[in-house]
């Protein structure tokens, strides 16, 4: 999470342990409705890319399968928080990342991106291009916040190697590729500004609506994904009620959150996270929402 290591609010896995259910039949009904192409900047300095945020309007579990859990959530892009990930020229003698000092490399998720798409395209032109350009990430996302950023850092890493290395491959087979490193990577590599999630977070399905304006409050503690989804598993899993929330993919974002109001209704994961962290219940604030996994709390503006 937060651009390193970590979950997403689909579950998570490493490459090679991707169920074999997934992908299977017409799961991806995706269209280029509603998605702009991500800016690029280009310029002497190098490539730069931005890599936004997201909340989850709603998020709930409608299942659990073989470890994995599955889900039915609004995902929204939040346009004015993002981290920035930019190729600058150097000489490198193997693949380097800065702005990310502390991680390990194999547990960095833009480097499980780049191993992802060396061993998929087995382009020389990706391995050649990195001898000469560093990665360089500017982090403004908070880790462990249920915003994204390690999905969104690496999805954004994707799309700016597709476009700077030419590669042949289309945005569906990318989000194919990027759902084997996290649950999350798809949202983020078709772009929409707004999409109904669901299934293990393959299932990505535009959704026409005015992007809304929003405020974001992330208090000084960090929820992991991995036991926030063992606590729901443990302690509310039986009680989940497919019923209850019928029709809510069809409502827009403002109308799902003035109309059901209540965080806990709209988040499965929050009541979770309140077990598993339980002093956010002293930081949660009235009027606010919780979004993903947590702990980032937001509100309409």
């Amino acid at each position: 999470m937060g651009g390193f290591e970590g979950g997403d609010e689909g579950g998570y896995w490493d490459i090679g342990t991707l169920p074999k259910w997934m992908g299977q039949g017409d799961k991806d009904r995706s269209s280029s409705t509603n998605r702009g192409k991500p800016p690029i900047e280009k310029s002497e300095a190098g490539y730069r890319i931005r890599a936004h945020a997201k909340v989850n309007i709603f998020l709930k579990i409608t299942g659990h399968k073989e470890g994995y859990h599955t889900l039915l959530s609004r995902f929204m892009q939040v346009e004015d928080l993002y981290d920035t990930i930019a190729f600058v020229p150097c000489e490198c003698e193997t693949f380097t990342i800065e702005g990310c000092e502390g991680i390990p490399l194999e547990s960095n998720t833009i480097y499980k991106a780049y191993k992802a798409l060396n061993d998929h395209t087995g382009d020389l032109d990706i391995l050649n291009f990195f001898y000469q350009h560093k990665v360089v990430v500017t982090k403004r996302i908070p880790s462990q916040a249920g915003l994204g950023g390690g999905s969104s850092d690496a999805a954004a890493f994707m799309l700016l190697v597709k476009e700077v290395c030419n590669l042949l491959i289309s945005t569906k087979e990318l989000a194919k590729l990027g759902s084997t490193i996290g649950a999350d990577l798809p949202f983020f590599i078709y772009n929409y500004p707004s999409a109904n999630v669901s299934g293990f977070g393959e299932i990505v399905e535009p959704f026409e609506e005015e992007p809304l304006s929003l405020e974001l409050y992330t208090p000084e503690i960090g929820c992991d994904t991995a036991l926030v989804y063992k606590t729901f598993r443990e302690h509310l899993l039986s009680g989940i009620d497919p019923d209850s929330f019928t029709g809510w993919d069809r409502l827009d974002s403002r109308t799902l959150l003035e109309r059901i109001a209540d965080p806990l209704m709209l988040n499965d994961l929050y009541r979770a996270a309140l077990i598993a962290y339980p002093e956010l219940k002293d930081l949660a604030k009235e009027g606010w929402f919780f979004s993903g996994s947590g702990s980032t709390f937001f509100r309409l503006r």
